[in-house]
């Protein structure tokens, strides 16, 4: 069993390709990649934690709930800005092993607070916890150089995560190489 994360996929969103430069030509385009992605990574038996904003101007709930069945894996879903509407209907959160506004996991022996929004000091920020983040998406914004102070601060952002759930040691190198990019 493995343990991935991704945040930001807005399945169904076409707005978001032109918004964070997405090498998409459409949303059908975006939605087939991403679940081709997910689905040649992520087994059936593994646990993807979406840390916010899954599905974002699909045809309905109905897309919604297609979508989130046809991805491997037990989904965990923390709780994004655009995920309120879809959680309305019961049969999409029954697409999830769990949701919640923030999350906590024991992984590898280290702490993880995962919330969709970036968090300047989470639970157990003085002892060692880790925090994977999404919202901000590829902005290299305030809210990105204050995150990026911080060593054990992740975005999980699908536009980091080159459009695919990653493993934690993986998130911890594109986060790396991410800032590195930055700073030239």
């Amino acid at each position: 069993m493995a343990v991935y994360f991704i945040a930001d996929t807005h399945f169904g969103h076409l707005d978001i390709i032109k918004h964070c430069n997405r090498p998409f030509n459409n949303a059908d385009e975006m939605n087939r990649i991403l679940r081709k992605n997910w689905n040649e990574r992520v087994k059936d038996n593994d646990d993807v934690y979406i840390v916010g904003d899954f599905c974002f101007r699909t045809d309905g709930v109905g897309e919604a709930i297609a979508i989130a069945k046809s991805l491997r894996g037990r989904k965990y879903l923390i709780i994004g800005n655009h995920d309120e509407k879809m959680l309305k209907d019961a049969r999409y959160r029954e697409c999830f092993v769990e949701i919640c506004d923030i999350g906590k996991i024991t992984l590898d022996g280290e702490r993880i607070v995962m919330c969709h929004y970036p968090i300047a000091e989470w639970d157990g920020f003085f002892r060692g916890s880790w925090h994977i983040y999404g919202h901000i998406h590829n902005a290299r914004n305030q809210a990105f150089a204050t995150m990026r102070a911080h060593e054990r601060a992740l975005n999980a952002g699908a536009d980091i995560t080159n459009f695919a759930p990653v493993t934690f040691s993986e998130l911890k190198t594109l986060n790396q190489i991410y800032n590195q990019i930055y700073n030239k």
